[in-house]
């Protein structure tokens, strides 16, 4: 039996090694990470939906498109990793990654890019964003790692688009299924989906790319501002993306255990109006609204003023940005007077229909009481995302509604004769015909502050302010994005230090 002295000796070992390998537990990062959402996607797949949340939770983390926009805004390879333009713009070939599959074990060859691109732009294709594929010709695949794409017309945004969630490639075998279990090609898989709570992804071993840190991440989903603070504080979210509840980033901001970023989107927020119906079909009431609007007002009582105003449809931040907030100054008398020469002087009553988050349902408030100082008696009515969705952008029905466009450079949705602001310009369609015919972006630049400058004359929307990208995350989390290029919360980067 050991001495007395002994048995000491051997417990004072064991109490050693428990606190070495205590210290060690503890000096491991964290491999899981909880991101909250204020907005919960309707489903998983990025081709079949215009909600932002989908990408939200998919780009670059479940699927991957043949190109992918990083933290910087710049196009980097994905699927694809090279890509070459002919001189006249119109042939792209690309070249595929040698080793990529799909989550299910498959091969992601060119035959399934082929697919992707056909289905997007088929007649009966389901995809927000269709327009994106209209300029293509034909997809051809001369071996499985080669996809030649010829389009109809040069398209100076090409690459771009192929670049967006709408351009995620997917698999003839998994498209039908993608919006409750996504099967695509990127370094995290689905696990699970809670209704109403969160979305799981786990880390794939089988990615031919470089591994993310991370082995599991939820996104979670709470829409009440209270609740969002509440979770933080809590610790039972890591991190908070678009963060709106803007009057508690002085208490972050101040307490050392979180950090605050502020950064841009391509968030245009406007006051959408349906051009086509009266009394909004007449350019002399669009303009009275926008004489109406106080945006500084809006950008302090909306977002304390984290954001930045606008004067047309294009953000402040990328290159042939024109300001034009000057051209219409809060000035309630001079909307009295338009008013009144478009055959409104006691004004009229108009509903003003408005989604789910908050800066949408305080900027509708605070829209509302300043259409009412000219006479624009503007019912609220407030709907879920949902329902936004089905009867405002796609059935086109409504009057006034309040809302943030975050697709990047999508300027060209004013040329859509079938997009929900009912909006028909001779002279805007042929500048942007000329802008899909050109490559040299000087040039490109100089037509779209054409464009801006058309939009703004026509007062087509109330454009308001940018939507800031505002995430609050705990101190020692980093590669989280500051600025938001596109939509996504890319967590491929994220590590814990």
């Amino acid at each position: 039996m050991p001495t007395a002295k002994q048995r000491f000796t051997l417990a004072a070992v064991a109490v050693l090694v428990l606190a070495a390998a205590s210290q060690a537990a503890m000096a491991q990062p964290r491999t899981d990470l909880v991101v909250g959402m204020q907005l919960e996607p309707p489903h998983l797949d990025p081709t079949a939906g215009a909600a932002g949340a989908i990408k939200e939770v998919t780009y670059a983390n479940l699927f991957e498109p043949l190109l992918r926009v990083n933290a910087d805004g710049a196009l980097i390879p994905a699927l694809a990793e090279r890509w070459s333009v002919s001189d006249d713009g119109l042939t792209y070939r690309f070249t595929l990654r040698p080793n990529a599959k799909f989550h299910d074990g498959t091969t992601a060859d060119s035959a399934d890019v082929k697919f992707t691109l056909d289905r997007a732009r088929a007649a009966d294709s389901v995809n927000a964003q269709k327009a994106y594929f209209a300029p293509i010709a034909s997809v051809e695949t001369p071996d499985p790692r080669s996809v030649v794409v010829t389009l109809s017309r040069p398209d100076g945004l090409f690459l771009a688009h192929m670049a967006s969630g709408d351009a995620a490639i997917v698999a003839p075998e998994t498209a039908a299924t993608n919006k409750q279990k996504p099967v695509g090609t990127g370094p995290f898989k689905f696990d699970r989906w809670v209704a109403g709570d969160r979305v799981v992804l786990v880390r794939n071993p089988d990615y031919d790319g470089p591994k993310p840190a991370l082995e599991r991440v939820s996104f979670r989903f709470i829409s009440d501002p209270a609740a969002q603070v509440a979770a933080l504080k809590a610790g039972d979210v890591d991190a908070f993306t678009l963060f709106s509840t803007y009057e508690a980033l002085p208490e972050f901001r101040n307490d050392p255990a979180f950090k605050v970023m502020v950064g841009s989107t391509e968030g245009e927020t406007i006051l959408s109006t349906n051009n086509a119906r009266k009394p909004f079909d007449d350019v002399r009431v669009r303009r009275a609204m926008a004489h109406a609007i106080d945006r500084k007002t809006l950008i302090e009582g909306v977002l304390y003023g984290n954001g930045v105003a606008i004067g047309s449809h294009f953000p402040p931040h990328r290159e042939g940005y024109v300001d034009l907030t000057g051209m219409y100054p809060y000035d309630p008398a001079k909307a009295k007077a338009l008013l009144a020469e478009a055959g409104y002087p006691n004004g009229f009553d108009t509903t003003l229909r408005l989604p789910p988050p908050p800066y949408a349902r305080r900027g509708g408030e605070l829209v509302a009481a300043m259409l009412a100082e000219v006479g624009i008696r503007a019912k609220i009515e407030p709907v879920e995302w949902a329902a936004w969705l089905e009867k405002t952008f796609k059935g086109k029905d409504y009057d006034l509604t309040l809302i943030a466009h975050t697709e990047p450079l999508d300027i060209d949705i004013y040329a859509r004769p079938d997009y929900y602001f009912n909006y028909k310009s001779e002279r805007f369609n042929a500048l942007n015909d000329e802008l899909n015919r050109t490559q040299d972006q000087a040039k490109r630049n100089a037509l779209y502050g054409e464009e801006q400058r058309v939009l703004a004359e026509d007062a087509v929307n109330g454009f308001l302010f940018m939507l800031p990208s505002v995430t609050v995350q705990k101190a020692n989390l980093t590669g989280l994005w500051v600025n938001r290029p596109v939509q996504a919360n890319d967590v491929t980067g994220a590590a814990w230090r």
